[in-house]
């Protein structure tokens, strides 16, 4: 058995379809163990299901079969209400868009998340708050609403809204898809920051030259891995599995490549508290691009 604390997102036989006059299945039984501290990148041609992986693995959707392990949870046969619990304590969520309220400042939207975990007292949170704004560049920002903040600056505040709760997990797609080229810099250098201090990062993106900075990154093709990249090596057919494989010690399900290597793990964070029955970030509905694999 995968040890939950070393890998705390596991994905088993995970299968997406969506039924009609003609079923399209999105993803197509992937196995894949992400580990504790890696900066996991998934790439892939439009339509392909990378993000409908994504929001799989982020509980943001449900698999037709399978299972998503979450710090040693299995989450698919769990109520609407406990599946937000996870989310909010230990998913943090960065979409393309930033999705920030309007009507609330940045320490405000930071402060959203932490409000509804109701973990910490007030001024627990509003020191964390502007903490995690001030540890990106925002602490002359932190009174300005999103529509006085560049495209690179909501998408920051949006990334301290996404590690508000300290989650496990930090999950993201195409974060820097909006952004000019020095903001998708710096984006890809905070990620790659987070992942370095312990925490894991799934991102979905186009840009191949910035998947390359990841420690891993999977292609998608018709739902399914058709390739994994360590960085470092060459990439290798999902029907194999290469050498950091090996190094991880664990049997790479269905022929998929496992997890590279990683800072040692911690312990893992504390159990989500009683299920939260609404979501601190508002959560985007998905689009056609996306119901068909995008």
């Amino acid at each position: 058995m995968i040890d939950p604390v070393e890998y705390p997102l596991q994905a088993i036989n995970l299968v997406k379809r969506v039924e009609g006059t003609v079923t399209h299945t999105l993803v197509n039984g992937i196995d894949l163990a992400v580990r504790k501290g890696e900066f996991l990148a998934i790439t892939g041609p439009s339509g392909s299901g990378k993000s409908s992986l994504l929001y799989l693995l982020g509980l943001l959707d449900a698999p037709t079969e399978g299972e998503v392990v979450i710090c040693g949870e299995e989450t698919s046969k769990l109520s609407s209400n406990e599946r937000a619990d996870v989310r909010l304590t230990k998913c943090g969520f960065v979409f393309q868009f930033h999705f920030l309220l309007p009507e609330f400042t940045a320490l405000e939207n930071v402060l959203l998340p932490m409000r509804t975990a109701d973990i910490l007292s007030s001024k627990e949170m509003d020191a964390r708050a502007k903490e995690l704004l001030g540890m990106l560049g925002l602490e002359t920002q932190i009174h300005k609403r999103p529509n006085q903040l560049s495209g690179g600056q909501r998408q920051r505040v949006a990334l301290a809204r996404a590690l508000a709760n300290k989650p496990e997990i930090i999950v993201a797609d195409e974060p820097t898809g909006n952004l000019d080229v020095a903001s998708t810099q710096q984006v890809f250098g905070i990620l790659r920051g987070i992942a370095d201090s312990g925490q894991t990062v799934v991102v979905v993106t186009h840009d191949a030259a910035l998947a390359a900075k990841a420690d891993r990154r999977i292609n998608i093709v018709d739902g399914k891995i058709s390739a994994t990249t360590v960085r470092g090596e060459a990439a290798h057919a999902a029907h194999g599995h290469g050498p950091a494989d090996e190094a991880a010690g664990h049997a790479v399900p269905n022929g998929h490549a496992g997890a590279a290597p990683a800072p040692a793990p911690s312990a893992p964070a504390p159990a989500g508290r009683a299920a939260a029955t609404a979501e601190a970030v508002p959560m985007p509905e998905r689009t056609k691009a996306e119901e068909s694999g995008g």
